[in-house]
């Protein structure tokens, strides 16, 4: 069965199609600046299906505990249901276009750092191999596919090669990878895209994507998880 996400009404994610479900935490210099991912360990899940909290008070996170079924909370997706093409602005560089859509950011920060961003790289990127890797590099590692890089000359977009997993990041969102689907409560499924993050912390005000929301709210992590 191919991976799938189900945003249940009022309830939590239900996971089908057994993706690996594991930790993702950001990896930072002695600065502060996010310059990577480490990854492991993985969650024990059952087979077949598992549910993922999204209400910010199971205790068993980051598995739902049917504490959603018993508070009252936001759960509302309000997200636009327009294609991301439609909101993505651009910024041209010799070799490569960035695009940017606002809307998606989940507060990672790898679009900057103390000495550049990625907005002023892709302006040297075609006279400097290091500044178009460096580049590259902040792009990929971006969660929400909220920057895109693209050749000039070419019709799609130049995305890492990610397989369909499920990433969990300590005090953040859920980093949904190798473009598996997110089906909406309404029974929709919203754009297929090859980065996501969805919203945890119950307060994204863009669900049921994440909006950075969980770093205003101080949201943590209930438990470590079984592994």
């Amino acid at each position: 069965m191919q991976a799938r996400i189900e945003v249940r009404r009022g309830g939590p994610y239900a996971v089908q199609g057994d993706p690996p479900l594991l930790r993702t935490a950001i990896v930072k210099t002695e600065h502060g600046e996010p310059v990577d991912w480490d990854e492991g360990p993985s969650f024990l899940t059952p087979d077949g299906e598992y549910l993922l909290c999204r209400c910010d008070r199971s205790q068993q996170r980051p598995f739902c505990d049917r504490a959603c079924e018993t508070i009252e909370w936001d759960w509302a997706e309000t997200a636009d249901r327009r294609p991301t093409a439609a909101r993505r602005g651009s910024f041209e560089g010799e070799d490569l276009i960035l695009t940017d859509d606002l809307s998606l950011c989940s507060k990672a920060g790898f679009c900057t750092n103390l000495t550049t961003n990625v907005w002023t790289l892709v302006e040297e990127e075609g006279d400097d191999p290091e500044a178009r890797e460096q580049l590259v590099g902040m792009v990929h590692r971006c969660p929400s596919g909220r920057l895109v890089l693209r050749e000039s000359d070419a019709d799609e977009d130049l995305e890492p090669a990610l397989e369909p997993s499920i990433g969990v990041q300590p005090n953040g969102p859920f980093w949904v990878r190798g473009r598996i689907p997110v089906e909406s409560e309404d029974g929709t499924t919203w754009e297929v895209r090859n980065r996501v993050t969805l919203c945890r912390c119950g307060h994204s005000r863009n669900k049921p994507f994440c909006d950075g929301s969980h770093k205003i709210v101080g949201f943590r992590d209930a438990a470590e998880p079984a592994t």
